[in-house]
């Protein structure tokens, strides 16, 4: 898919959104409730990405930036006889 045709699309989903939330005040209770119900779980995996990510992140490389010395991978040599 070319860049134009994600832009594309991702505006159309945009614009879906926002029809979506304009006609929200007058729509009933259960659209009302399966719409909370999926911005609900679509902040959710948002969140928890952006957790897994940081933590993934901070095992890495630790707040400074450097990596954690406990994780680098030592190689084992043959003893010496």
């Amino acid at each position: 898919m070319s860049s134009e045709g994600f832009l594309k699309e991702v505006q159309d989903i945009f614009e879906k959104f926002l029809l979506k939330l304009q006609k929200l005040p007058k729509a009933d209770p259960v659209e009302i409730a399966s719409f909370s119900v999926v911005l609900l779980f679509i902040v959710t995996v948002l969140v928890l990405t952006i957790i897994a990510c940081s933590c993934c992140c901070y095992s890495c490389c630790g707040c400074d930036g450097r990596p954690d010395p406990r994780h680098r991978k030592s190689q084992v040599r043959p003893a010496a006889h």
